[in-house]
């Protein structure tokens, strides 16, 4: 949000789950509740939410979505359905690294210079440092 902006967010219908985090800038107030950084605020996405940014310039990002009502199993960054679908990822995980790492050394290290890239599993390079 550009400094001094208010935005409302307009009230939906059904359920609904919306949060938003706070990871950049100086100051937010939420209907007048001043928020500080690095927090996640859940909002009730029922009612309109009005959101006024401070004196700075302010990153925000709003989460929001129908709940899939799926089973959840996590443990870590792995996310699954049920615990032996957990346990399979992992295992794959142990096993082949999900297709194995691209690197001559584990500890695989860029310098500085190196700046943002991505290799595909196709084995395209994209190259955002040029």
């Amino acid at each position: 949000m550009e400094a001094n902006a208010q935005i409302t967010l307009p009230n939906l219908e059904g359920e609904i789950n919306r949060n938003l985090y706070f990871f950049k800038g100086e100051k937010i107030s939420i209907e007048g509740q001043n928020i500080s950084i690095n927090k996640r605020i859940k909002l009730n996405p029922r009612i309109p939410t009005t959101i006024k940014n401070g004196n700075k310039p302010t990153h925000l990002l709003l989460l929001q979505g129908k709940p899939i009502g799926e089973p959840v199993a996590k443990y870590g960054p792995f996310v699954m359905n049920t615990n032996a679908e957990l346990q399979q990822a992992i295992n794959d995980f142990q096993n082949t690294q999900f297709g194995g790492w691209p690197w001559p050394k584990k500890e695989q290290v860029h310098g500085d210079l190196k700046g943002r890239f991505a290799k595909h599993s196709d084995g395209r390079i994209e190259d955002k440092s040029k």
